[in-house]
């Protein structure tokens, strides 16, 4: 099924990679399974960037990559907190409130954690986070939330899992990148796999094949049940009738390693560098608010 594809599905096992943070992590940096405390050595800095959102309590742009959660201040990437956690999913559930997964940094494994964080959640913008769910069993590579649903990809059973009040239930099995859905249709969950864009309409319990939908690496819901996605090849595609039809939108200028629309008009992306890039025209056109 991979192969039918061709170079567009291999472009998105490409980014999917990427986002495993395998072993090309920038010179001199530490692998995924050894994270080390950024009090013991100079500021890494983000490393890869895995997630991007927009604190609607204050409007800033939050990075959360393979050492930490920043947030852009001036062009620049401000530190939250002490940790260097390695955020593998990180998602905005509202006001000052974020959900993230990965793996803790050297000091609290040396303290004997477990390697993975299963689901944590901070209420107050990334500052202290508490744990939720799955701890030391899952590693959730995407989450996404649909009004008081969460749901999370882990990496370590293949199942997507749906959450709402500190409870999470396992789902379907499957291989994919991104999962996107809203709070319009709390029940209603896309997938982007090397398949194509596969749909859930019974809370991730089972997905099917959206024919019609083009091959994406990323997608996202917002402002109701607009679908907008990011193409291997940076194309952005958007779908305002659940996915019947794509309209071609901008081009990113690289391949997108994470990315989320904050609304319909407001986007945000990543490419393997940790440049970021916002759109405020829903991607017609992007500027760039960090450069490494």
């Amino acid at each position: 099924m991979i192969k039918k594809f061709g170079l567009a599905a291999g472009a998105l096992l490409l980014a999917a990679g990427l986002t495993a943070c395998g072993t090309d992590e920038p010179a001199g940096s530490r692998s995924q399974d050894t994270p080390q405390s950024a009090a013991q050595t100079a500021d890494p800095g983000v490393g890869h960037v895995h997630g991007l959102g927009v604190d609607p309590a204050t409007g800033k742009v939050y990075v959360a990559g393979h050492y930490g959660l920043f947030t852009v201040e001036g062009g620049e990437l401000a530190r939250v907190g002490d940790r260097d956690a390695d955020h593998m999913g990180f998602t905005v559930a509202g006001p000052g409130t974020f959900y993230a997964s990965g793996h803790p940094s050297a000091e609290d494994i040396a303290a004997g954690r477990p390697p993975h964080l299963g689901l944590i959640r901070s209420a107050d913008a990334g500052a202290t986070w508490e744990q939720v769910a799955l701890a030391g069993k899952a590693d959730f590579h995407a989450l996404q939330v649909a009004g008081t649903t969460v749901y999370g990809y882990d990496t370590q059973t293949g199942q997507v899992w749906r959450g709402e009040g500190g409870t999470l239930t396992p789902g379907a099995r499957l291989d994919l990148l991104d999962l996107g859905a809203g709070a319009g249709k709390p029940g209603t969950v896309y997938a982007t796999t090397p398949d194509g864009v596969k749909v859930s309409m019974d809370a991730g319990k089972t997905f099917r094949l959206l024919r019609g939908a083009p091959l994406l690496s990323f997608l996202d819901v917002a402002d109701g049940n607009v679908l907008i996605g990011v193409a291997p090849d940076g194309q952005v595609r958007t779908s305002a009738d659940g996915g019947t039809t794509w309209k071609p939108e901008g081009r990113l200028p690289m391949q997108a390693v994470a990315f989320t629309a904050v609304s319909a008009k407001h986007l945000l992306a990543a490419s393997m560098d940790g440049t970021v890039y916002e759109s405020t025209d829903g991607g017609a056109g992007f500027t760039t608010v960090y450069q490494p």
